[in-house]
């Protein structure tokens, strides 16, 4: 049995250079977080994780527990998931978007027996927490750790296959899936970026990573944070993008790598061109969705390469595909071609392999005996979802993609009904589901608007049930939605129609839906509230 965990991991990083810098803390992070500003070592973090594993312990929190973290991005979600780690316990990281509805959802789904939170939320996830009848109980960071409501499993010791984190990702049957994590996945992610080489390769030591990616995905929480612990890095974790003071933290913090999303360089490309453009020590750009068009623009003026790769929660790093490796055929959504460790297949709607240059869903596992290594370990809850997603002994991605000759992958389109708006994705059956409780609407249906900064917008067709449909009923509506789910969900855009697109089981047709968007749009049918979306404080 392989007992090597995140928390072993880290203490052998702490062993070997205690004095490094782990985590660096901006002034401006630390104004909006109303934290110190600053640099935590490697040691200094590793004392305060034997803090929370002591009280942790002693409160009876261990294997077989799960603990939700409404924590953003601030140092105490990482010291007390280290320590939850070392105890054999997995964490529920939460979106701090996320509104009644959906935490009522996550608590009672992942049965939480604890949520760690913000002192301003405490209440409203305590009221989720009442809503499910559970024992879950809440409290904050500076909070009395209150006793654990059922004993941990006795004797039992984390190895590689435990269950360390369950992340929520939206798909296509309306609530998130709840993706089981271990600790190999969270491993293999730090092994897989040490390694990768190329235009991605990680030195190891003196490597600063900043990152403006929320921990509650798996891009930071996973790739971010497991890379600079394997190579002994210093992590620089922002609030959030801030695209007028981007160079300034990036200057700041004396980053080496970033890591990005697609709707970063559109707002960095709007800046006047500055003398202070190459002022930094940046080597190269990680993530994906660079729009093709700036892809080159880009990399001239700032002076660095934006590397594309492909991967998604389910996936893990056991999957990725990156264009780490030249010829990255910038301007053409191009994502790199699969490694020797990824087997990759494009498919047609029959499941028949397509030939180079056509279009087609595409397929991945793991090379070699184990085809779902590094991948994360099923849906909870839900293994006729899990099934189906390895459908044939493949992982079904749900991506349209072209492959060339060279093996070169080239993204078009997302098969999956997913929205995909500045990087989060959002089940249209989740908003339908959460405007359906509204007192005056009858029917609803959800649909990807095209949207040139965010790539995707929510827009909602709804029946109303008596109600006349104008711009205040559709403000109305907003003002409501974003009380019961994250501000990116809710509709930017509000048609008010008198039927929907049905099949004869009165299942929506998303194909005619996409159809009826354009011909709303065109016939100046959508009430644009766009300008009500914003996040909560």
């Amino acid at each position: 049995m392989n007992t090597e965990t995140i928390f072993t991991r880290f203490s052998q990083t702490v062993a070997r250079q205690g004095d490094a810098a782990f985590l660096h803390v901006l002034d401006e992070t630390a104004k909006a977080y109303d934290i110190p500003p600053g640099e935590i070592s490697y040691a200094d973090m590793a004392d305060r994780v034997e803090r929370w594993r002591e009280r942790l312990a002693g409160a009876g929190y261990g294997t077989g527990h799960r603990v939700g973290l409404l924590l953003e991005n601030r140092p105490v979600f990482l010291e007390i998931w280290l320590a939850l780690n070392a105890l054999g316990a997995s964490v529920v990281p939460i979106n701090p978007d996320l509104r009644l509805a959906e935490l009522e959802y996550l608590a009672e789904h992942s049965e939480m027996i604890l949520a760690i939170v913000l002192p301003s939320r405490l209440d409203e996830m305590e009221a989720a927490v009442k809503k499910t009848g559970l024992r879950t109980l809440v409290t904050t960071p500076d909070g009395p750790l209150p006793q654990a409501i059922r004993p941990a499993t006795a004797d039992a010791q984390p190895d590689t296959q435990t269950e360390c984190a369950l992340l929520y990702t939206s798909g296509t049957t309306g609530k998130p899936k709840g993706c089981i994590l271990s600790n190999e996945y969270y491993l293999y992610s730090g092994d897989w970026y040490a390694e990768a080489g190329g235009h991605i390769s990680l030195r190891r030591s003196g490597e600063r990573m900043l990152t403006p990616l929320p921990v509650f995905h798996m891009n930071a929480m996973a790739v971010s944070v497991m890379a600079m612990i394997t190579v002994g890095g210093c992590l620089i974790l922002l609030d959030r993008f801030h695209p007028r003071s981007w160079w300034a933290s990036v200057r700041d913090s004396g980053a080496t790598v970033v890591h990005y999303l697609g709707v970063m360089p559109p707002m960095l490309m709007r800046a006047e061109p500055s003398e202070e453009d190459r002022n930094h020590s940046v080597r190269f750009g990680f993530g994906a969705g660079v729009e093709p068009k700036l892809h080159a623009p880009f990399e001239e003026r700032y002076g660095f390469p934006l590397i594309e790769a492909w991967a998604c929660t389910e996936t893990g790093s056991g999957g990725v595909i990156c264009a780490n490796e030249e010829p990255r055929k910038i301007g053409t959504a191009c994502f790199g071609r699969p490694s020797a460790e990824v087997e990759v297949r494009v498919v047609d709607d029959t499941g028949q392999d397509v030939p180079p240059g056509s279009r087609g869903e595409m397929l991945v596992r793991r090379a070699g005996d184990n085809s779902r290594y590094g991948f994360f370990s099923g849906y909870l809850k839900n293994q006729e979802a899990t099934d189906a997603l390895w459908q044939g002994g493949w992982l079904h991605t749900g991506d349209v993609v072209q492959q060339d000759e060279d093996g070169a992958l080239h993204f078009v389109d997302r098969k999956k009904n997913v929205i995909r708006r500045s990087g989060e994705n959002i089940s249209a059956v989740e908003v339908e589901s959460i405007l359906g409780r509204h007192p005056e609407i009858a029917s609803c249906a959800a649909a990807a608007a095209p949207d040139d900064v965010r790539g995707d917008e929510v827009a909602a067709f709804v029946i109303l049930d008596g109600a006349k449909g104008n711009r205040a009923k559709a403000e109305e509506i907003v003002n409501w939605a974003l009380d019961q789910m994250a501000y990116y969900k809710a509709p930017g855009w509000i048609a008010f129609v008198d039927a929907l697109p049905l099949t004869a089981t009165q299942k929506i047709l998303r194909g005619q839906l996409k159809d009826l968007l354009v011909k709303t749009f065109e016939a100046d049918g959508f009430i644009d509230t766009r300008h009500l979306k914003k996040r909560k404080t």
